[in-house]
């Protein structure tokens, strides 16, 4: 095969990787950009996608994930549930609040897209295997997503 065919099938392959909305006005925007960025985190770490599904959602609707599925009493801006049958392969549903990204960008003073898209790199650095239990393991997160964030080329 000769390097353009490569290339273009390299482009043309589908990435298990899909964005959905409930209850929220939103667009997402440069969704194959993000669905390559992402991909690219868990070809290096060896892991292969099986299914990750993004559903963007409002405080509300994410406040009731978070009571019902693990007893807490607050809001977040992701939740990730690993529903992976085993090591090597990744199968998730992430959730993610478009009321908080929105709200932590204003108090960040940065752009709706620059949290949004730390949002979702951390969800999936989660499935990789990063935990943000303990100081330690938050800080080691924060250095992973933004070495990802780093590696965005759009």
């Amino acid at each position: 095969m000769s390097g353009t065919c490569a290339i273009f099938t390299a482009m043309r392959k589908t990435i298990p990787i899909h964005f959905f909305k409930e209850g929220v006005q939103f667009r997402l925007m440069k969704q194959q950009e993000l669905k390559a960025w992402i991909g690219n985190a868990f070809s290096e770490n060896k892991i292969r996608i099986e299914s990750i599904n993004y559903i963007f959602c409002s405080d509300r609707y994410l406040l009731k994930l978070n009571r019902d599925f693990l007893g807490h009493n607050y809001l977040t801006d992701i939740i990730t549930f690993d529903n992976s049958s085993g090591r090597g392969a990744a199968t998730a549903d992430i959730f993610i609040s478009k009321d908080r990204v929105l709200a932590n960008a204003k108090k960040f003073k940065i752009d709706f897209s620059e949290e949004l898209h730390r949002v979702m790199i951390h969800g999936a650095l989660h499935l990789i295997g990063y935990s943000d239990k303990s100081t330690n393991d938050a800080r080691r997160m924060r250095e992973a997503e933004d070495h990802w964030l780093g590696k965005r080329s759009f």
